[in-house]
């Protein structure tokens, strides 16, 4: 049985037991979070597609933690005008362990 998802504006493709890193969620680690954006469940019945999410399905995961991920260096410059700029980002994400998925 597996689940698309939708959380922090994109889509993932989970069974029972993945470890995913999705954008940053407001929960502690340790705890349990309920995912009811179901885009599709597919299981022993056949696959429901909703439109856009399908009712009453939900995915129940565990956040194992929170964190940062690797910086990236963003430069931008204009050329022949001296003007130039480097920053570096650091995206927050949070580690989930999906538990079990309801449809």
């Amino acid at each position: 049985m597996y689940a698309v998802m939708e959380t922090g504006g994109k889509q993932y493709r989970v069974q029972v037991g993945d470890v995913i890193f999705v954008e940053k969620l407001d929960c502690e680690a340790d705890s349990k979070v309920t995912l009811d954006k179901i885009v599709m469940v597919s299981g022993d019945d056949g696959v429901k597609v909703g439109a856009p999410y399908v009712d009453g399905a939900s995915v129940e995961a565990t956040v194992l933690k929170n964190g940062k991920s690797k910086k990236i260096t963003v430069f931008t410059y204009k050329s022949k005008k001296n003007e130039k700029r480097k920053m570096g980002h650091r995206q927050p994400y949070t580690q989930v362990r999906i538990d079990t998925i309801n449809g």
